[in-house]
Formats: structure tokens, C-alpha cells, sequence
């Protein structure tokens, strides 16, 4: 059985303390103590890609979303957020950029070798007009 206790909830997120929030037992204390990280994307409308837009500090992952969307959503239109705990998202180390590094035969991967607007300004320039073969 839990123990009554009379006693303000202590936390690093200055918004628990502030509240003043009392205790109802033991229990509920020890989950409250800390918060969590959440990283926060937003998606301004269906079918756009998510973007980062910052983290919030939350007990779970459904406290994550009302302030994810009390933090992010009230400026601009959204269509969703997601939140994942930053403990979750896996990072390459900056020390290993070398496996980013691309050889230089593979340069036709990269879209930005083909100069095709060169290619269309240069035909615009002539005056030629495409011929229609049959």
C-alpha cells in the first residue's frame, strides 16, 4: 500500500516546479522526477515531409504530443507531428564523414553534373526549331 506524502513534486523542468504540483503518493512521484527528451517534426500539410522543428522535455509520449502541440503547432498550419525520444534516433559520427566521401567515377549520380539547362539556353540561343521525325 502507498504511503500518503505531503510534499511538492521536485523536477528539472521548471514548469513542474513552478506548478507546485502535490504529491498524491510515492508512486506517482518517482515517474514525474525527470522528463524525457522528445525530438518534435512537424508536417505543415498531407503529404509534405516532416521536419525538425525541436524537442520538448515530457514524462510520456502522449504529454510529448500536447506540448509538441502547444510549443509548435499554434503559429502555423499543421497537418501532423511526431515525436520520438532522442534516446531512439541512432547518429553518425563526425569523425566518420570518410564514409560519405563518393568516388569519382559514380559522378553521373549526382544531378547536379548534368547541365541540361546549358544544353536548352544554347538551343533557345540558335532560334532552331525542333524538327518532328516520323
Amino acid at each position: 500500500m502507498d504511503k500518503k506524502i505531503n510534499q511538492t513534486i521536485e523536477s528539472i523542468d521548471p514548469r513542474i516546479t513552478r506548478a507546485k504540483i502535490q504529491s498524491g503518493n510515492k508512486a506517482d512521484m518517482e515517474g514525474l522526477a525527470h522528463f524525457q527528451t522528445f525530438e518534435v517534426f512537424h508536417q505543415n500539410k498531407r503529404g509534405a515531409q516532416h521536419k525538425h522543428v525541436g524537442i520538448v522535455h515530457a514524462p510520456n509520449p502522449d504529454m510529448a504530443l500536447l506540448y509538441a502541440k502547444e510549443q509548435y503547432a499554434r503559429r502555423e498550419v499543421t497537418a501532423n507531428i511526431w515525436v520520438v525520444p532522442s534516446s531512439c534516433i541512432s547518429a553518425t559520427e563526425y569523425s566518420d564523414d570518410d564514409i560519405f566521401t563518393t568516388a569519382p567515377e559514380k559522378l553521373y549520380r549526382n544531378p547536379a553534373n548534368y547541365k541540361v539547362m546549358d544544353r536548352i539556353n544554347a538551343f533557345k540561343e540558335r532560334g532552331s526549331k525542333p524538327t518532328d521525325k516520323v
